[in-house]
């Protein structure tokens, strides 16, 4: 891949964010989501790559835009596979809460897992521990694990799950095991990803989530060298089927090679909403301002971007 395409992704989940941005708090989830995904469609135009939806907003028939198949990007340039979620954490931008961002990944072609949209069961860590933790092993014994490999005492350990009914039993295995827990209402990418950096006061992602962003979350630990493991957990005979289909046992642990293949990937987030990494979007009358990361794996190089942005001149969100 090029690399130059790595400020172009800037540019494609700067409009998103600054689409979606406008919603925050207005308790409307699809507008939303809208927003940020015809804002992401419309620069993507406008990237140069043949780039084809792996991971998106669902099949042909189910969305208008970014769905599974799409093809995106100028028609010239790298072919690619991409993973998009226009605003991940639509519930959170829409509640006026922490940690919804607009991301986007790509890989050279067939190197992302099609991921179907079912639940996952995930482990996500940071460098320091990855390669040590195993998803088949107890929680509390990747806990001292962690512990371990941090230079901890398990009292000090933050795990981080989506505040789920389902999750209760694990969360009590966490208590019992004396770590302590964050709970999130949603965006499982943007905590997956705070397991890499020390500042952000999150050591281990624990729990089940969807399968898509499992990807997402995947390519980004990739860039940092940390980890993810995860299972695919169908609940119905339609969704067995999808796992056949795709010849992946349910019982199979799907590792980083497994998520996403090769030496390179290239992954982009922006800050909708403020979170411990990034901020959020700041509005100053025809001004607003950005907080984005980007990072690739070939490279291991990750950047902060700060942007501004002055509105008038771009009235359909054309992040130049």
């Amino acid at each position: 891949m090029e690399r130059s395409l790595t400020l172009e992704l800037v540019r494609v989940t700067e409009a998103a964010a600054l689409a979606a941005a406008r919603w925050m708090g207005q308790g409307l989830k699809n507008e939303v989501d809208d927003a940020g995904t015809s804002a992401m469609r419309r620069v993507f135009d406008t990237v140069p790559m043949q780039g084809t939806v792996v991971i998106g907003e669902g099949e042909m028939d189910e969305a208008p835009m970014l769905y599974i198949g799409e093809k995106l990007g100028t028609g010239y340039g790298p072919e690619v596979d991409v993973a998009v979620d226009p605003i991940e954490g639509t519930n959170i931008v829409a509640r006026g809460l922490w940690n919804a961002l607009a991301v986007v990944a790509i890989a050279d072609k067939g190197n992302l897992l099609h991921a179907p949209d079912m639940y996952m069961e995930k482990i996500a860590v940071g460098p320091r521990v990855a390669g040590k933790i195993n998803i088949n092993a107890s929680v509390k014994e990747n806990l001292e694990i962690v512990a371990r490999e941090l230079n901890k005492d398990i009292s000090e350990v933050t795990a981080v799950v989506l505040d789920r009914e389902r999750h209760q039993e694990l969360i009590q295995q966490i208590r019992s095991a004396g770590a302590r827990i964050k709970l999130i209402s949603d965006g499982d990418v943007a905590a997956a990803i705070n397991t890499a950096f020390e500042d952000t006061g999150v050591d281990i992602l624990l729990g089940s989530g969807g399968a898509p962003e499992g990807v997402l979350a995947a390519v980004a630990l990739k860039c940092l060298g940390g980890e993810i493991q995860g299972k695919l957990l169908p609940q119905n005979e339609q969704e067995r089927e999808r796992c056949k289909e795709m010849r992946i046992d349910p019982n199979h642990i799907l590792k980083m090679e497994d998520l996403v293949k090769g030496d390179d990937a290239i992954f982009a987030a922006t800050g909708v909403t403020d979170g411990e990494l990034l901020k959020g979007v700041r509005f100053h009358g025809s001004i607003a301002t950005t907080q984005s990361i980007v990072m690739r794996a070939k490279t291991g190089t990750v950047r902060i971007i700060d942007g501004t942005h002055r509105l008038e001149k771009k009235p359909n969100l054309l992040i130049k």
